[in-house]
């Protein structure tokens, strides 16, 4: 039986894998903008004196700042693969395209069955007009 959360982050990955077109891509925007999410929220703990005013004086405007900086991790990861290729040069880009030949063959077939356990859900059929 899955747990809530794990429910929900398998619906809000397959939902994004789905629309980023389930490959190499896909994988590389949810492990981006997970990382980029998780940085700005440590950074956040860290940067306040205490754990209870972190609650009572800065909750209102971490809600507002986590909001633009969620946006913001958004268009960070749309572009992730350009930090790849620019981490070390040539490296990087070798890195990356290491990285996209051990997905295609042994990483998507597991993070699909792991999304989609009944099978890739058929795509919705386009209507005539």
């Amino acid at each position: 039986m899955l747990t809530k959360a794990e429910s929900w982050f398998r619906r809000w990955f397959a939902k994004v894998w789905k629309v980023r077109g389930g490959g190499f891509y896909a994988l590389g925007f949810v492990v981006t903008f997970i990382y980029l999410e998780v940085r700005t929220i440590a950074g956040e703990f860290i940067e306040s004196s205490s754990l209870a005013s972190f609650f009572t004086e800065q909750l209102v405007e971490f809600v507002f700042r986590f909001a633009i900086d969620s946006l913001i991790n958004t268009a960070y990861s749309f572009i992730w693969p350009v930090y790849w290729v620019q981490w070390q040069p040539p490296f990087g880009a070798i890195a990356l395209g290491i990285g996209y030949i051990v997905f295609a063959k042994f990483v998507k077939k597991h993070v699909t069955d792991w999304l989609f356990p009944d099978g890739e859900p058929a795509e919705p059929e386009q209507e005539t007009v």
